[in-house]
C-alpha cells in the first residue's frame, strides 16, 4: 500500500512541476476559453438587435465618446482598416451613423450617430449591458474587480513586450 502511495506522490510531484513550467500556457488556454464563453454571450445579445458585433462596436463607441475620427473608431473596436470601412459603410447605409470631413484636416473623416442611431443605441445598450453582467456573474464583484486589475496588467505587459 505504501509503495502505491509513493508512486502516486512521485507522479503528483512530476505533474505539479510540469504544470508550473507550463503555467503560462495553461493561463493562455484558460483565458482564451473564458473569453470565448463570454464572447458568445455578447454575440448572442447583439444578434437579437440585428447587428454584427463590429457594427454594435461602432455605435457603442460613438454613443459613449461622441464624434470620432474613423481611425479612432477602428482602434476602439479592434478591427483592421479595410474591415472598418466596410462596417462604417454598413451603418451609414442603414442611417445610423453619418460621416463628415474634418474642418482641420481633409484626410480625416469624422463619424457621429444620426438621431436614428442614437435612438437605437440608447434603447439597446442597457439590454446588452445586462446580458454582459449576466455573462460574468460567475464571479462576484470583488473577483470581477480583481480580474479587471490582473487582466489589465497582463494586457499592458504583453503589449509592452510586443512593442519593446
Amino acid at each position: 500500500m505504501s509503495s502505491n502511495l509513493g508512486t502516486h506522490d512521485a507522479r503528483w510531484r512530476f505533474q505539479s512541476s510540469r504544470m508550473k513550467q507550463d503555467l503560462p500556457l495553461k493561463l493562455w488556454v484558460v483565458l482564451a476559453r473564458a473569453f470565448d464563453s463570454v464572447e458568445r454571450h455578447s454575440r448572442a445579445s447583439i444578434a437579437r438587435f440585428r447587428l454584427g458585433t463590429t457594427e454594435f462596436g461602432v455605435l457603442e463607441a460613438l454613443y459613449h465618446v461622441g464624434e470620432l475620427p474613423v481611425c479612432e473608431v477602428q482602434q476602439r473596436i479592434l478591427v483592421e482598416s479595410g474591415s472598418t470601412t466596410y462596417v462604417v459603410d454598413k451603418v451609414c447605409e442603414r442611417g445610423l451613423v453619418r460621416r463628415r470631413p474634418s474642418g482641420k484636416d481633409r484626410r480625416i473623416t469624422l463619424l457621429s450617430l444620426t438621431p436614428a442611431g442614437r435612438r437605437l443605441i440608447v434603447k439597446i445598450f442597457p439590454l446588452h449591458a445586462a446580458a454582459m453582467r449576466q455573462a460574468v456573474a460567475a464571479l462576484g464583484p470583488r473577483e470581477q474587480a480583481g480580474a479587471v486589475r490582473l487582466l489589465r496588467a497582463l494586457g499592458k505587459g504583453a503589449a509592452a513586450r510586443l512593442n519593446g
